[in-house]
């Protein structure tokens, strides 16, 4: 959800093609995703991603409908593992923008509307000084979890 940096966005998608999912971008972003702009961030395998666009979270809402308790939400500031989840073939993986997450009023509306369980963190033993991990690195770690646990079919 509306990422920053061009970079984890490439990263991201091709995780996203490896897994064989989709990645669905929320605007507004902090890049342009033309295809001079795609070259430029060394993204020139592309069109290996299935990515649609969304002009806002409520126009992803609206074209997705993803069914009560299909949404995870994944933030440093949840409480519940990503590994005590129950990952489903057709579960939407939600992560916020790389400066600051989603918010608390996205973290509101996923709890009202998919259930309190469905905020996620991704566990970091090493320490108290870690805040968060590379979004692109978050993504990696809980799609391939999902994927695991939806038994080596597609997300």
């Amino acid at each position: 959800m509306h990422p920053e940096i061009p970079n984890n966005t490439g990263n991201i998608g091709r995780t996203a093609a490896a897994l064989g999912a989709r990645l669905h971008i929320i605007h507004p972003i902090g890049f342009d995703m033309d295809e001079k702009a795609r070259r430029r961030a060394g993204l020139d395998y592309w069109h290996l991603v299935d990515c649609v666009e969304h002009a806002s979270f409520d126009e992803f809402l609206a074209r997705e409908s993803p069914a009560i308790g299909r949404l995870w939400g994944f933030s440093a500031r949840a409480s519940k593992s990503h590994f005590d989840a129950s990952f489903r073939q057709g579960d939407y993986l939600l992560f916020g923008k790389e400066s600051a997450g989603f918010g608390a009023e996205t973290s509101a509306w996923i709890a009202s509307q998919h259930g309190e369980d469905r905020l996620l963190s991704i566990p970091m033993p090493g320490g108290d000084g870690v805040r968060s991990l590379n979004l692109a690195t978050a993504v990696a770690i809980a799609g391939f979890e999902a994927l695991r646990q939806v038994g080596h079919s597609k997300p």
